[in-house]
C-alpha cells in the first residue's frame, strides 16, 4: 500500500526553525523526493527537491535558509527550515516521483502539513 507520512509542521516564530519529515512506503525505484507548498489564494510552488544521486533544487525564496536531505534506505526526505519568515506560512506537501518500470512512472503527494510563522 502506497503511503506518504508527513510530520513536523506547526507554529513557529519569525526567525525560528522547523524540520519537516516525510516517510514513503509501498514504493519502488524512487527517483525524486521533495517539498512543495501552497499558501491561501496562491498556486502550489516548489520549495526543494532532491534526487537519488543527491542533487538538489531550491526555490529562490528559500535558498540559504533551507536544506533538503534524504535517507534512501528509509525512503525518507527532510526539510530543515531556518530564519523563517511570515511568507513561509503555507501548507507543505511531500512529493515522491519514481517508476514501477521504465514505461510506468508515478507521482505521489502527501496530505499536507500546516506551517505557520507568526509571533
Amino acid at each position: 500500500q502506497v503511503q506518504l507520512a508527513e510530520s513536523g509542521g506547526g507554529l513557529v516564530q519569525p526567525g525560528g526553525s522547523l524540520r519537516l519529515s516525510c516517510v514513503a512506503s509501498g514504493m519502488f525505484h524512487i527517483v525524486s523526493m521533495g517539498w512543495y507548498r501552497q499558501a491561501p489564494g496562491k498556486q502550489r510552488e516548489l520549495v526543494a527537491t532532491i534526487n537519488s544521486g543527491g542533487g538538489t533544487d531550491y526555490a529562490d525564496s528559500v535558498k540559504g535558509r533551507c536544506r533538503v536531505s534524504r535517507e534512501n534506505a528509509k525512503n525518507s526526505v527532510y526539510l530543515q527550515m531556518n530564519e523563517m519568515k511570515a511568507e513561509d506560512t503555507a501548507t507543505y506537501y511531500c512529493n515522491v516521483r519514481g517508476y514501477v518500470d521504465p514505461t510506468n512512472w508515478y507521482d505521489y503527494w502527501g496530505q499536507g502539513t500546516q506551517v505557520t510563522v507568526s509571533s
